[in-house]
């Protein structure tokens, strides 16, 4: 039950998924502190300090019961979460009291716990991000020959098709693609590094055998499934890594907003509608609109998540030599927020994608409103190839057009150029092949074909790589 009387945050009540929320959620992140510690210890044991197998086991144990209100009182106690939750971690497992967190900053917990996480929420944004480019697959496949109005400048331009429009969007979210999986290839840990990253604790633990030290990082971060950690630290992991992926979250929110815009529009033109549900209302007082409000919604989403990369890049600009705290309330707004904006844009993205309805006739009406003006060229040219005179032909065109573009702007009538230049005898060449050379396939040049071989070549690898991810739907609830 929602408590109504205070600020809930949308993200967690209306947009994101409970996936996301979970792995932002504390539980999550305590218990990784525990999971640490053990592994801390573990290793610790294992490269001959006095810790048992006993406080290892009893520390196991006590991974899961986290008792919340008990770290409360701590922190109320000491003005700090972790040793908050190293003495909660003591109570459970008393045996191991003396030996948690041995030679350990905040930061060994903080910072790897943070890194975990964002790790693991990279990999449910590639999960959405690969299902909203196999729904857009299918949907430019379906569509690769329905010519449609090109529009540059928001005017109508050549032909293209619906399908080869599709690939645009497509395009954008391979790109996304492509550096979401460079961001996860590069991925590292914080590692065992101490206070100011020079792990002068460890070395002392160990009485100055730096051999041991360097295998304890690597023990650890192994134990924490993980290989590569970075060279050097701070107390801190390099806050710009954080700006690095918000900035990947951020490319993936700008795609999704140029998707969601020309879906806007495009309903506005009555050519391609989102989904629109039967007891779903569009509007409170006008019975009926269909509002795009699911494109809308992306486009907010998106635009928030946009700001948040700049955000990031001040924090990482004003980190004083080796850390300071003016980071920490920032953080765990911001690289949450960012994730869980993300994941609702995707989840969103999903549904869309997942129920487009596209209304043939309606683009057919619109091509024919334009297409004879493009045609001219063609009508002139065959003229000319029977004989008839260029320039004599061009001027004769350029009138009857400027005559239909009257008719149309200034009457408001359909657009009766083809009748005009069959009404004409300057024309009479191609009076009886008029519908073959208006043929709306005819000027959507390569279109189909580019479709095709963009999704073998470049899309069908993606997916096949992981296939076993496929097959989500994105839900809408609210």
């Amino acid at each position: 039950m929602i408590d109504n009387t205070v600020y809930q945050n949308p993200l967690n009540t209306r947009y994101a998924s409970r996936e996301m929320q979970e792995n932002f959620g504390d539980e999550k992140r305590f218990r990784l502190w525990r999971k640490l510690w053990i592994a801390l210890a573990e290793a610790e044991m294992e490269l001959g300090l006095p810790i048992t197998q006993a406080q290892i086991d009893e520390m196991k144990a006590h991974v899961q019961d986290i008792d919340y209100a008990r770290a409360q009182e701590y922190e109320k106690k000491f003005r700090h979460d972790v040793m908050a939750h190293v003495h909660a971690f003591g109570d459970a497992a008393p045996s191991a009291a003396s030996i948690i967190h041995l030679g350990a900053t905040s930061c060994y917990v903080d910072c790897n716990s943070e890194l975990i996480i964002m790790r693991d929420g990279l990999d449910i944004i590639l999960k959405k991000l690969v299902n909203v480019m196999d729904k857009l697959r299918t949907f430019a496949l379906k569509y690769k020959d329905m010519p449609t109005l090109g529009f540059t400048h928001l005017q109508p331009a050549q032909l293209t098709t619906v399908g080869k429009r599709a690939t645009l969007w497509l395009q954008d979210l391979m790109l996304d693609y492509e550096n979401l999986t460079n961001l996860i290839a590069h991925f590292r840990l914080r590692g065992v590094k101490g206070t100011t990253g020079t792990q002068a604790s460890f070395l002392d633990l160990f009485d100055g055998d730096r051999e041991k030290v360097k295998e304890l990082e690597r023990r650890v971060v192994r134990k924490m499934g993980y290989e590569k950690v970075y060279g050097v630290t701070g107390q801190t992991y390099p806050r710009k890594f954080d700006y690095n992926v918000l900035c990947v979250l951020s490319q993936i929110a700008q795609s999704a907003y140029k998707f969601s815009n020309d879906i806007r529009i495009l309903q506005n033109m009555k050519e391609i509608e989102e989904p629109f549900e039967r007891s779903q209302i569009g509007s409170s007082a006008m019975a009926y609109k269909r509002n795009p409000m699911r494109c809308e919604r992306m486009g907010s989403l998106a635009r928030y998540m946009l700001s948040l990369p700049v955000n990031s890049a001040v924090t990482a600009s004003t980190q004083w030599f080796e850390r300071t705290l003016d980071d920490s309330a920032n953080r765990r707004i911001v690289n949450a927020q960012a994730f869980l904006t993300v994941d609702a844009i995707l989840n969103i993205y999903m549904n869309v994608t997942d129920g487009l309805v596209v209304y043939d006739k309606v683009i057919a009406k619109h091509i024919a409103a334009e297409l004879p003006f493009m045609a001219t060229e063609n009508i002139m040219m065959e003229c000319v190839k029977a004989g008839g005179n260029r320039q004599e032909l061009h001027e004769k065109i350029r009138v009857l057009s400027m005559e239909a573009g009257r008719n149309v702007k200034q009457e408001g009538r359909e657009n009766n150029l083809i009748d005009l230049i069959r009404a004409d005898d300057v024309f009479r060449a191609v009076h009886d092949r008029l519908d073959e050379i208006l043929d709306a396939r005819k000027f959507i040049g390569r279109a189909p074909q580019q479709v095709e071989e963009f999704i073998a070549q470049e899309i069908d690898p993606i997916l096949d790589a992981h296939r076993a991810l496929l097959g989500e739907k994105g839900e809408v609830n609210v």
